[in-house]
């Protein structure tokens, strides 16, 4: 079920930051500034409370959001996967290719051949049916085929010279970096599709990727979805030949037996012609779509412009006979073409569930895996180790934030116990924020923010440090506090600026609890500034207006 979007935690981050402009840069009165931080406090409350899993009426939901704090895959626990890709498939693939490219080439050259295949070792195989074609055959592959080498091989079955081609070292080494980079990019725009928040998906070594879904629920799915290779050929069914015949003698020449889905739920089998007609390369979009109450929904795939002119040719040249859809060898469907079909739009049925037809949809739309991929290693995260894990969080935080605190109020006394209202409305802010943005925290999340209670009591011994100085120096309670911000600000500002530029540096580049980290981080130095530099600076604002600031307790 979808969230209702709201821009409601927008409005209020708005109202943060217009808050903040006001009371740094303008000379309002203290008063003005104590009710504004008063208003900020009330709208982060606001926004924490769908965090704190409180059944909120409609009304609220509606005007401000129900987003929340997402938690990582080590606090609420989810599905970690290391993949492997099989790049030498990607390989054979590629060279499948090269060969039908070859197949074409022969013919319009009138070099007569045997076979075109890729064998088991992955080296495609030429037979020649003549050795008059020996020399036509090399010079072809020279000067069209420059991207592969060619070696003699011995075949006693060929009347013809036989050659084993294969590609060159960098260019097999460049196919093999750019499926690996194809196999990321579509692993990342499956998982983006299935909904999944705050993913990692990160390349390991030369051939592993690292797959962590935080608080999945149906990791069978999401594997299923995940390594689906998405190979989506069109192909014409053999029906001048009988399927069962076929199954007890082996499929002629040409044909090939694939199997689909009957209407009692069996497995049915088709004889169809090998050639592919069309792949999935062409596919642009794909969606699902209310079928008939009987049939079930259906997938609305769309084609680009070579993908249509393809499929208006296929079809009116073949009206009448049946078309299958294949993915992965499966057979989704064999409508019979009653007529041609411009356009490029093109239904996919086979009485499908909506989930199955939204997955469908899914791996269509970010296309088809450069070569399959094995899952290496599986660890699921338990909720009650995300619960131990939230406990010894929580425990580092409160004893942390705990001994900082009562020191603070020990040591600096009043100006203490102000400073330490700065710190709990630093955090109050910092969770609020992130709570808008539907951030995500983890264990390195949390220590950012036990990094950013540092930073902040830095800011606040710095200003307190100041003021005590201008005191012994004779100046006026007035005055101490007007010097102590001003002269503490520039030490304030360097620090949490170069602290921030780090954090943006290893939200960049790092990656899964790194940007954790780098996000509670560089929020915490924003809300950090703000609570210390402007709200505390406004009580003393209000006191020094009120003329009741005759003494600082500091």
């Amino acid at each position: 079920m979808e969230q209702t979007q709201s821009f409601g935690p927008i409005l209020i981050l708005l109202v943060l930051i217009v808050s903040f402009l006001y009371m740094h840069f303008t000379n309002g009165s203290g008063l003005t500034r104590i009710y504004l931080a008063g208003a900020i406090v009330l709208a982060a409350i606001l926004i924490l409370l769908p965090s704190l899993n409180i059944d909120l009426p409609d009304w609220y939901k509606a005007g401000f959001g129900a987003t929340k704090i997402q938690l990582g895959l080590d606090l609420q626990g989810g599905t970690h996967l290391l993949m492997a890709v099989k790049l030498d498939e990607a390989v054979k693939t590629q060279l499948r290719r090269r060969g039908d490219d070859l197949k074409k080439e022969l013919t319009e050259n009138k070099i007569a051949f045997q076979d075109v295949s890729v064998d088991n070792s992955g080296n495609l195989v030429v037979k020649l049916k003549s050795s008059a074609d020996r020399t036509s055959f090399l010079d072809l592959v020279q000067k069209s085929f420059a991207d592969l080498t060619v070696s003699s091989n011995t075949d006693s079955s060929s009347p013809g010279p036989v050659y084993s081609l294969s590609f060159k070292p960098q260019e097999e080494a460049t196919i093999k970096s750019n499926a690996m980079d194809q196999a990321l990019e579509t692993i990342r725009n499956r998982i983006d599709q299935l909904g999944v928040r705050e993913t990692t998906v990160a390349k390991e070594g030369d051939n592993e990727i690292l797959v962590q879904l935080p608080g999945i629920q149906d990791p069978e799915r999401a594997k299923e979805l995940i390594g689906k290779t998405a190979v989506l050929e069109f192909k014409l069914v053999d029906d001048t030949k009988n399927v069962q015949d076929a199954i007890k003698n082996g499929p002629p020449p040409g044909d090939e037996i694939l199997y689909g889905t009957s209407e009692s739920g069996g497995r049915e089998p088709y004889l169809v012609e090998s050639p592919v007609l069309m792949t999935g390369d062409v596919v642009t979009d794909a969606r699902v779509r209310p079928g008939a109450r009987l049939e079930g929904p259906y997938v609305a795939v769309e084609l680009d412009n070579r993908g249509a002119d393809i499929f208006d040719a296929m079809t009116a040249q073949n009206v009448g006979r049946r078309l299958a859809i294949v993915l992965d060898n499966t057979v989704y469907s064999a409508p019979v073409i009653k007529e041609r079909i411009p356009g490029g739009h093109v239904q996919i049925t086979g009485r499908f569930s909506m989930e199955e037809a939204h997955d469908l949809a899914i791996v269509l739309r970010s296309g088809a895996l450069p070569a399959p991929v094995e899952i290496e290693e599986e660890r699921t995260v338990g909720p009650s180790l995300g619960r131990d894990s939230i406990r010894q969080g929580e425990m580092s935080f409160v004893i942390g934030a705990g001994a900082v605190l009562i020191f603070m109020a020990v040591y600096y006394s009043g100006a203490g116990l102000l400073a330490d209202f700065g710190l709990s409305l630093n955090i109050l802010l910092l969770i609020c924020v992130m709570a808008a943005l539907g951030a995500t925290l983890t264990l390195p999340g949390i220590a950012g923010i036990v990094l950013t209670l540092g930073m902040s009591v830095d800011a606040n011994v710095l200003v307190n440090e100041r003021m005590r100085e201008e005191l012994r120096n004779g100046k006026s309670p007035r005055e101490a506090v007007k010097l102590g911000y001003e002269r503490a600000w520039s030490a304030i500002r360097d620090s949490n600026i170069s602290t921030f530029a780090a954090g943006l540096i290893l939200f960049q580049f790092g990656t899964g609890p790194v940007k954790g980290f780098a996000v509670t981080l560089c929020v915490g130095v924003l809300t950090g500034l703000f609570s210390c530099i402007v709200v505390t600076r406004a009580w003393y604002d209000y006191k020094i207006q009120m003329r009741k600031l005759s003494v600082i307790s500091v």
